[in-house]
């Protein structure tokens, strides 16, 4: 199946392109392409792959008609104008653990450095001189490691250190004390890391908080001799005051492998022996290249396809998916599209609602799909995880969720309920058995069990005998199976009773035409649940 082009501007691992093209995607790869250049080119593009060098502004994302999805291969989004793409309904993805294990080592590479005044000591010796007493070194056995973000990244160096005997103390308002015991890491605020540690790294992500995070009265409140090392985002420390508090003594080391303008040029940082520099080497490794191409290739296939994306950064909900709400997000896509079905026109709200256990999981990306579910069948445009919200709110259509931990009769329920002009309609689904079999076990709060087909067809009225007969006639007379079936018996008099068909293959207009005729049946829906 073709799913479209892809402009790639930027090197990538042979890999990923491979992957891109096999997964029915052309492919042109234009390094060549300058920033005047890329609005005029990416207008007839579904999707664009860049790395750190490409600029993708508010000027490109407007120029972009047909864009599905930006993909960066690596971390830093610092040059994509995400607001821009989130208005526009583009799916920004990069590929963040793809370059987790080189940006750790890299860190260790430079601690480790750093700390034996190795960059001074090779350069020494190739210029024929030897100076052994003049590099006297640092041992990292029982110095404090002070870890600036306990992200994958930080978490990574702080493991690491520990096997040199290390402790650690580590700042992040997003940690909880329960990971940080777990993994031996004393938790505490940034004043705490300044206060305690020998070596300072730094793990953060360059924002409007985090822009020279570290400065002169940070250095100053830091002890004597401190080392500090920055992986992460140049700009984070203020270079600045790093040069003023390593020429004061008050800090005894820096190691940077990120500055805040790249490449930058001349700075004073470099003739001084006390700093160990690199051109941002953290993601250079054979290993992280290769990781980042295929990872961010699979990440624009699945955004192609219109799947869930787990590593979009601007979808309403978190982006790391736990494996225990994975397999709910088609179960809520297609109850959606089902209460979408049985609703009919003028529908005001949708509620997805969650019964227990996954009630106490974070739903937002299946409520998500389950909007994106409800919209597939009635918007003309491709409907994303992120443009979902813009389309419902285009259309007037509230949506929400709601939670309970207590449900009766299954261990998880999830609920679609769409309410407007018309009686509310509720469709309720679970997942069975070791395959997690999707399953509708609800309309309308009566009990319905049936698994969840492609291809169904719903009907309510009057119980009378023969009706199943009559509907089955012009079904067989077109070979078309009917896989399985269940009547919802009404529960109280004068109510309709609610037929579920799963059948084999798609139910033409005049074929459920001429079922209902067959049958004297006033109310029928034929429903596609798989785009």
């Amino acid at each position: 199946m073709f799913l479209g082009r892809v402009l790639v501007t930027e090197s990538i691992a042979e890999l990923g392109v491979e992957w891109l093209r096999r997964g029915g995607v052309e492919v042109d790869v234009r390094t060549d392409l300058g920033p005047q250049a890329l609005p005029g080119e990416i207008g007839s593009y579904e999707g664009l792959i860049i790395r750190s060098a490409t600029q993708v502004d508010a000027r490109v994302v407007e120029a972009a008609s047909r864009l599905k999805v930006i993909g960066r291969a690596g971390i830093g989004l610092d040059n994509v104008d995400v607001e821009a793409a989130t208005r526009k309904g583009i799916l920004v993805v990069n590929a963040p653990q793809s370059n987790i294990i080189s940006a750790a080592e890299q860190t260790l590479a430079l601690l480790l450095s750093m700390a034996r005044r190795i960059p001074e000591a090779h350069a020494s010796l190739t210029a024929g001189r030897w100076e052994r007493e003049r590099f006297l070194g640092m041992e990292l056995h029982d110095k404090v490691l002070g870890v600036i973000g306990l992200g994958r990244v930080g978490t990574l160096v702080a493991q690491r250190c520990l096997a040199f005997g290390m402790r650690i103390v580590a700042c992040d308002p997003y940690a909880s004390e329960q990971r940080a015991a777990r993994l031996g890491i004393q938790l505490g605020s940034l004043d705490d890391v300044l206060a305690l540690a020998d070596v300072i790294s730094i793990h953060v992500p360059k924002t409007a908080e985090t822009k020279r995070l570290i400065g002169d009265d940070e250095l100053a409140r830091c002890k004597d001799g401190v080392r500090i090392i920055n992986t992460a985002r140049g700009g984070v420390i203020d270079e600045d005051a790093l040069v003023r508090a390593i020429k004061a003594g008050k800090v005894a080391g820096a190691a940077l492998d990120v500055f805040e303008t790249e490449p930058p040029g001349g700075s004073p940082l470099f003739d001084m022996p006390e700093v160990v520099v690199t051109p941002h080497l953290g993601a250079s490794t054979v290993e992280a290249q290769d990781k980042a191409g295929t990872a961010i290739a699979e990440q624009v296939l699945l955004a192609l396809r219109g799947d869930f994306v787990p590593h979009a950064v601007n979808l309403q909900a978190g982006s790391d998916l736990p494996e225990s709400v994975r397999p709910f997000v088609s179960l809520a896509g297609r109850l959606g599209r089902l209460a979408c079905a049985l609703a009919g026109p003028s529908v005001g709200e949708v509620e997805v609602s969650y019964h227990g256990q996954i009630a106490s999981e974070d739903t937002r990306v299946l409520t998500l799909a389950a909007l994106r579910g409800f919209l597939q069948p009635v918007v003309h445009e491709p409907v994303t995880y992120v443009n979902a919200p813009l389309l419902a709110q285009d259309r007037d259509l509230a949506w929400s969720e709601r939670k309970s931990a207590t449900t009766e009769d299954y261990l998880n329920l999830v609920r679609v309920t769409t309410r407007g002009a018309a009686e509310p309609v509720t469709v309720g689904g679970t997942l069975t058995g070791r395959r997690n079999e999707q399953r509708l076990v609800e309309i309308d709060g009566r009990p319905l069990e049936i698994p969840l087909s492609r291809y169904m067809a719903f009907f309510r009225y009057e119980e009378r005998p023969g009706v199943v007969n009559r509907i089955s006639g012009p079904l067989a007379e077109r070979q078309i199976n009917i896989r399985n079936m269940v009547v919802a018996e009404p529960d109280v008099e004068g109510q309709p009773a609610i037929m579920a068909l799963a059948v084999g293959s798609e139910v033409p207009s005049e074929v459920l035409d001429e079922m209902m005729r067959a049958a004297g049946i006033p109310s029928g829906r034929f429903v596609v649940l798989e785009d």
